[in-house]
């Protein structure tokens, strides 16, 4: 399954459909907060009323009053007015205040998940997709959506009720005025239906270049130490310039194509207005209209074309808001291809892991393993060994399922490896890479990360768990014990002791499968002696896996294979092994 963003596969391409669908979905996500959109609907209708109907109380003030010289009557609407105002100001106040909780509400459940969902895929998406761009989409694209819902909405909302019983007082005050008035109307829907997939597509492609900008900066953060130690700053900034001006340039294209609307939405307000103020000085001219009344209608004329002009302006950010959800929807459309399958009984075998006929390949190449076939005995010391790129990882991932054969069958323990839950499948297969990764935290959280059995195991409890298992010796290499701090680049202590946290973790959970991936190719020789200690602890019914160039690490293996050009084959002796290694390495 290819998982690349960058793809959109499976998204609707219908406009009308994709927004209604859109909004439903956004819907859904506001949660207990619906209750509060509804309110807040209601505060806006309330305050969009009264704002319309003070223009035609001025102008009966005028036409009744003004023009008569009654001034109670002036000073009696006077106060009307007034009134009229501040319950329009407080109804704004409340659902402004209401938007609000709705907006972050929703940014909540958004955030929650998209998270979610990226804890659910599988390992081959994040090979796929660089972490800065998901972050960006995770922070940025969803914090667009918030502040289309939490501020753009409302004004969108009340823009749209003044607009359109605007719209209808002036159609009702005077039918020819009024459609005279807003002919221009009529010609920026025509506009903004023709430009809005244009602004649409400018703001994805801001946004995929701010997620690029992103991922540039977390990568090159993240090898700076590589940088400084080759001193190529140069090529740091150099880097960096690039995505830098290519979001610039993005940025400035998008910036243009919001503010698009803007400009032409005035000049059709300032048509309409000329319309009205010369056709309404001629009607009032042969006596059919008056003074108040085109006070009134110029008035409506403002609050119709001045929402409008708002309205341009928020449908840029509505633009920007579906290009972020179209990026996050592209994550939320996916499934995990990993998926568990029906559990079938077979017959006991005294093999622990068998591969039958599998075959694997990457979305990006050819394949990697061809109908390869071998068993693992419980209780055994296997070693792999091969050239680099020669599939000994490969063969290990299909071992933890980080993968699934292209063709073929993995068993474990005598049932095919999809057939068993994720937490089943992780209690009883321990995997150790060659750099270990830390959590932020104590020691303790850190040996044991993903340990069911021992999650609520006090601090003297553990301490006795791991006396009983031989390791309490080892934390005394840690300042403070159990309760050592440790950051999450373990910045402070040395690979070795990382790599002696992620072995006790490991032996902790007494896996029936343990697969270290060169786990000591980058440690001294007296920490692995200590983590050969270590893996003694480990139940006899253990089978391990080691995955190593170093030959002095897989001398005491029961069996070695050796892995190259799609092929796993048992090596035999270790001299064998290493003719085979060296045969290898000239092949590649």
């Amino acid at each position: 399954m290819n998982y690349n963003l960058n793809l959109k596969k499976g998204l609707q391409t219908n406009e009308k459909v994709k927004t209604a669908t859109i909004l439903r979905q956004l819907l859904t996500l506001m949660g207990e907060e619906r209750k509060n959109l509804y309110i807040a609907m209601f505060f806006i209708f309330i305050n969009a009323a009264l704002n319309l109907v003070g223009p035609y109380l001025m102008g009966h003030a005028v036409d009744s009053f003004v023009v008569t010289k009654q001034y109670d009557g002036v000073i009696k609407y006077s106060i009307i007015l007034f009134c009229v105002f501040l319950i329009a100001m407080v109804s704004g106040y409340t659902q402004t205040q209401l938007m609000g909780r709705v907006g972050q509400r929703m940014l909540f459940n958004l955030r929650n998940s998209v998270f979610n969902k990226l804890q659910d895929l599988p390992i081959d998406f994040f090979n796929q997709n660089k972490a800065g761009d998901l972050i960006s989409r995770v922070n940025n694209d969803t914090d667009k959506i918030n502040q289309f819902f939490s501020q753009s909405l409302v004004q969108f909302i009340s823009s749209l009720f003044t607009m359109v019983g605007a719209g209808i007082f002036l159609l009702s005050i005077n039918l020819k005025l009024g459609l005279a008035a807003l002919v221009p109307a009529l010609v920026l829907w025509f506009f903004t239906k023709s430009i809005s997939p244009w602004v649409k597509n400018r703001n994805s492609v801001n946004m995929r270049s701010t997620g690029s900008l992103s991922a540039e900066i977390q990568e090159s953060l993240n090898n700076f130490k590589v940088i400084v130690a080759f001193n190529r700053r140069d090529y740091f900034r150099k880097r960096f310039d690039e995505v830098n001006v290519e979001n610039y340039n993005s940025a400035v294209k998008a910036g243009i194509a919001n503010n698009m609307f803007t400009p032409v939405y005035g000049f059709s307000s300032s048509i309409g207005q000329m319309v009205v103020l010369a056709f309404g000085i001629y009607l009032i001219s042969v006596g059919q209209f008056s003074v108040g009344l085109l006070i009134s209608f110029l008035a409506y004329i403002a609050q119709f074309y001045n929402p409008l002009r708002q309205i341009a302006a928020l449908w840029a950010n509505f633009q920007v808001a579906l290009a972020g959800w179209d990026r996050i929807s592209q994550i939320l459309v996916l499934e995990n291809n990993l998926v568990v399958t029906d559990k079938i009984a077979t017959e006991e075998s005294p093999s622990l892991m068998s591969f039958r006929q599998v075959t694997f390949s990457y979305n990006t190449g050819g394949e990697i393993l061809k109908k390869v076939s071998f068993d693992l005995e419980r209780g055994k010391t296997y070693a792999f060994v091969g050239p680099t790129g020669g599939g000994k990882t490969t063969t290990a991932s299909l071992m933890a399922r980080l993968y699934d054969p292209t063709e073929g069958q993995v068993m474990f323990d005598g049932v095919d490896i999809r057939s068993l839950e994720p937490n089943e499948r992780t209690a009883s297969i321990g995997f150790i890479l060659q750099e270990p990764f830390l959590f932020s935290g104590t020691i303790r959280d850190n040996i044991l990360y993903g340990n069911v059995r021992l999650k609520d195991i006090t601090n003297e409890d553990l301490a006795t768990v791991l006396t009983e298992s031989g390791l309490d010796g080892l934390l005394e290499r840690f300042d403070g014990g159990l309760t050592a701090k440790i950051s999450s680049s373990g910045d402070g202590i040395s690979l070795g002791q990382k790599q002696l946290i992620a072995f006790i973790r490991v032996v902790l959970r007494r896996p029936k499968l343990l697969i270290l991936d060169e786990a000591t190719a980058n440690i001294d020789t007296v920490t692995e002696q200590l983590l050969d200690e270590i893996l003694s602890k480990l139940p006899e019914c253990t089978t391990r896996i080691i995955i190593a160039h170093r030959l002095n690490t897989i001398e005491n293996a029961d069996e070695i294979f050796f892995v190259n050009a799609g092929s796993v084959t048992k090596a035999g002796s270790l001299q064998d092994a290493v003719n085979l290694l060296l045969h290898g390495k000239r092949e590649s």
